[in-house]
């Protein structure tokens, strides 16, 4: 992806999350729990909102069984998109429908964007010339055992150099 269209996605309107796909993630949260879940929210290119959920399958238990030293996170604490899912988010940049969230959840721990959240956003360690690899927000779910907490969106601010909370969603019971 261009860097200039990088910065026309990061300067665009926050993306609007219905309810409806509030819930199917959280169901996902739910399902998943108390391992990770991840995936992708889509819409129509020229529009502020998302209206499809793609789920995607957390490949970080299998990372880190074949190489625990290069992957020392379970899919407790991480979450790892495959090669399937990442040609899908690459290639949706082309199309009408491209994904504009990428989400995942926090089981017992908070909505929050973490260093490791930075990282892998970033493709690297943070420094004053890393960029986010792909031009979408982050959406993380606070999941507990007993309840969804909400969710939080994430979106690079290439002043701060940092992802920033530009919007929060209530949880549910």
């Amino acid at each position: 992806m261009a860097r200039e269209d990088a910065r026309n996605a990061w300067s665009a309107a926050i993306p609007v999350v219905p309810a409806e796909v509030l819930a199917d993630i959280y169901a996902h949260a739910r399902e998943t729990y108390p391992e990770e879940c991840c995936g992708f929210l889509l819409g129509p290119r020229d529009e502020a909102r998302v209206d499809e959920v793609r789920r995607c399958v957390n490949e970080q238990n299998r990372y880190h069984a074949l190489d625990p030293e290069r992957f020392p996170r379970t899919a407790r604490e991480a979450y790892y998109l495959g090669g399937k899912d990442l040609r899908f988010l690459v290639e949706s940049f082309q199309g009408p429908r491209p994904v504009k969230i990428i989400y995942h959840s926090h089981p017992d721990v908070g909505a929050y964007f973490s260093a490791e959240d930075t990282r892998a956003a970033l493709g690297r360690e943070p420094d004053d010339t890393a960029e986010p690899l792909y031009p979408v927000d982050y959406l993380v779910i606070d999941a507990q055992a007993d309840h969804i907490g909400g969710a939080k969106l994430f979106r690079w601010q290439p002043q701060q150099r940092a992802f920033v909370q530009v919007a929060e969603y209530p949880g549910e019971r």
